[in-house]
């Protein structure tokens, strides 16, 4: 069987899509320019925190949260959103989030270089994210 790697798919995502700087991610957050969108699993966020004022969307909802057809769809998820602006823990699974919603014809969206941590680096708060 001759599959595609995931290595490749993010390769190919990075080259069709819009990827902000952690700098570039932190001043558009500053000016609310954007809204940042979280997909890392929930018990990622439980464990690591979040970046203050962003949303949780779980990579394996997105595409059904985001699709006004879809029987998950969640309006209030992307209501008043700007500019989506997507990270995860290393900006892998953003980058093919990213890409999965310029394909459902999503225009502003971008993939936060290097993720959570490099977010964290830049100087975005950290809050903690608690269990409902």
């Amino acid at each position: 069987m001759n599959i595609k790697s995931s290595q490749k798919l993010v390769e190919e995502a990075n080259k069709t899509i819009e990827t902000l700087s952690p700098m570039e991610v932190k001043s558009l957050l500053e000016k609310k320019e954007i809204t940042l969108i979280d997909v890392r699993d929930i018990r990622e966020l439980w464990r690591d925190g979040t970046i203050e004022n962003s949303k949780h969307i779980p990579r394996g909802m997105l595409e059904f949260w985001l699709d006004p057809n879809s029987s998950y769809y969640e309006q209030n998820k992307i209501k008043d959103i700007k500019k989506m602006v997507f990270f995860c823990a290393m900006g892998f699974r953003s980058a093919l989030a990213t890409k999965s919603l310029i394909d459902m014809g999503f225009k502003n969206v971008a993939n936060a270089e290097g993720g959570f941590d490099a977010l964290k680096n830049a100087g975005l708060k950290v809050i903690e994210k608690e269990k409902k």
